[in-house]
């Protein structure tokens, strides 16, 4: 300690000190802060959700919301929305209304999102593995409708923790839509009414807004 150092007051030099931790203690609060504002974002949602009486326009809400295993697929999940829906690529043909059907669905959703469907990614499992009819591929391919066909995880564990993951509370057939930590927070029927459409894009919508991971896929 230096002489200049020595003729400082003690109560100012207590002063000081305090005054570095209490900024210390701010800096490493921002830090954390920083670090969970995904996670933080993602429960608000939930709660917004939850203290409406667990009312959505047309999804059902998944509480406590289900983690999705990144290392189940290859294409990227974490830090993104994700509609995804797991179809045989056998049975899924052009001719086949009901899989077609939430195909369409799938694309227009994203497309209503208007400015923000940038912040949306589609997803089709492929259960059985077998090609994608190229008439399908045709009007529901990555570049024009933004839906990336993904396979089964090949090991057999993680196929089989995929498979419970996927069809918990019945929705195995249903539209999942994975929030950006990831996790399902909610699925969604298939359906071809207008009315339903529009309470399904408001569902997504209000979640885009409270949480703005994703932006930039």
């Amino acid at each position: 300690m230096s002489d200049k150092d020595l003729l400082i007051p003690a109560s100012q030099t207590d002063s000081a000190i305090n005054a570095r931790t209490r900024r210390g203690r701010i800096q490493m609060l921002l830090l954390l802060l920083a670090c969970a504002s995904p996670v933080i974002a993602s429960y608000l949602a939930y709660y917004v959700f939850k203290l409406e009486g667990g009312k959505t326009n047309f999804g059902t809400l998944v509480y406590p919301a289900q983690e999705f295993n990144p290392a189940w697929i290859t294409t990227p999940v974490q830090g993104k929305w994700t509609l995804l829906i797991a179809r045989p690529a056998g049975e899924c043909q052009i001719k086949d209304e009901k899989c077609i059907e939430a195909l369409f669905l799938m694309r227009q959703t994203r497309v209503a999102m208007g400015r923000e469907s940038k912040r949306v990614q589609l997803l089709w499992v492929n259960t059985d593995g077998k090609p994608v009819d190229p008439e399908v591929v045709k009007i529901y391919d990555e570049k024009n409708a933004g839906l990336q066909v993904v396979a089964m995880p090949a090991d057999p564990k993680s196929r089989a923790d995929f498979e419970g993951w996927l069809n918990k509370e019945g929705a195995g057939q249903q539209i999942q839509l994975i929030d950006p930590s990831p996790a399902k927070m909610m699925y969604f029927p298939i359906t071809n009414s207008p009315k339903e459409f529009s309470a399904m894009k408001k569902d997504l919508e209000k979640l885009l807004k409270l949480n703005h991971k994703g932006e930039s896929l």
